[in-house]
């Protein structure tokens, strides 16, 4: 059963899913200077354009399904409230899911949902259940995604990075005419190591 944002700060030592601090690049070159696996096998995810679900859909060999783990109100990071353009105390949506391949996590993903997009046919949102995010995103009229932007996942305050912890993220800002919604995407290194 998902556990509520609310309750992150009691679980965690949940290691179901781990969104760890991320130093955000505008551009893929400039994220490959400090990690060169940003230029390879991971290059290929970190561009998908269209529907990253679909991409990975297409990547299955049998099945795929979304995982959500956390959804509820909480405050975004301030990192994430400044890129919304929101006042930094604000409750925004918080879901936090594992995006499922073949039986077994490939990417980890957080999106932020600003209270002003919950509003009318945006009320969807709450209610996604195991249904991708993609899914609501290029099915509804409006949305439309803006520049990609590569994430280099914080490994301090540990002595090794942990196996099967993100390395490298996407995340992008959909908006429509008067909103706008966050999504990252946290690549686990199954996806694009010995595939």
């Amino acid at each position: 059963m998902p556990l509520k944002v609310s309750d992150i700060g009691a679980q965690a030592d949940n290691s179901s899913l781990i969104i760890p601090p991320t130093d955000w690049y505008r551009s893929l070159a400039a994220a490959g200077l400090r990690n060169p696996d940003v230029h390879g096998p991971a290059r290929y995810w970190l561009q998908v354009e269209g529907s990253f679900t679909r991409a990975l859909q297409d990547q299955c060999a049998s099945s795929f399904h979304v995982e959500v783990q956390r959804e509820g109100f909480a405050a975004p990071t301030r990192e994430e409230a400044r890129r919304l353009r929101i006042p930094p105390r604000q409750q925004a949506w918080i879901r936090e899911v594992r995006l499922c391949g073949d039986g077994e996590p490939w990417v980890l993903a957080r999106t932020v949902i600003p209270l002003a997009c919950l509003s009318g046919e945006g009320r969807r949102l709450l209610h996604l259940g195991s249904k991708p995010l993609g899914a609501y995103l290029f099915s509804s009229r409006g949305w439309q995604r803006g520049p990609l932007e590569t994430g280099l996942c914080s490994q301090q305050n540990r002595v090794t990075p942990i196996s099967g912890m993100p390395e490298i993220a996407r995340r992008s800002l959909f908006s429509n005419k008067k909103n706008a919604l966050l999504v990252g995407e946290y690549l686990l290194p199954v996806l694009y190591r010995q595939r």
